[in-house]
Parts: C-alpha cells; structure tokens; sequence
C-alpha cells in the first residue's frame, strides 16, 4: 500500500490545518495539499495527504473514511497515479485534421 491517500467530498471552506490536524489524529502526517480552483482559489472538494507510514495510511483509509465534516461523508482511499486523461485523443490530446472529403 502507498502512503498517499486521496480524500474526497471535502466541505469547500477547509484548509490545510484543519485537514492535517485530523489525519494527525490517526497517524503521523508528511504532507497535505488542498487542491484548489486557479483562478478563484476556492477549494475543489477533494485533497492528497501523504502518510508518513504504510500502516499509518491504513489506519487512515479504516477510520476516517466515511466521517463527517460540516455535514459531507469524506471518502478516504489510496492515490492512484495521474494518468494522461482526456480519453483516446492521444499525447497531443488532438481530434480532428484528417482529410476534408467533398460530397458531389
């Protein structure tokens, strides 16, 4: 098992803080990162915290997914790796530009 979890379903007004200061509660803690909106800033709902253990990621995937904060079930599972995303459009993330073909 990976140490990076993803957390899920997150209220918008969290912070990082308040977010490790919960995951402190269940295992030490390397990292958190609140993914937020560019241009707004807004938090996006979901987060990434970096357990410092494997056991210490387990132990938070058990207990805290599922808890409540401000009303909203958190998910909590293990990250998965990026993948490329945008379905079979290829690297260049393309469509289009083959041949025009003219009806007579």
């Amino acid at each position: 098992m990976g140490r990076k979890l993803f957390v899920g379903n997150l209220p918008f007004r969290i912070d990082e803080p308040q977010l490790e200061a919960l995951f402190q509660s269940v295992g030490p803690v390397d990292s958190v990162n609140v993914v937020r909106d560019q241009t707004t800033g807004r938090a996006r709902g979901f987060a990434f915290v970096e357990m410092q253990t494997d056991e210490g990621a387990a132990s938070a995937i058990e207990r805290l997914d599922g808890t409540e904060i401000e009303g909203r079930k958190i998910a909590v599972n293990e990250a998965r790796p990026k993948t490329g995303g945008g379905g079979d459009r290829g690297p260049r993330g393309g469509g289009g530009g083959g041949q025009r073909r003219e009806r007579w």
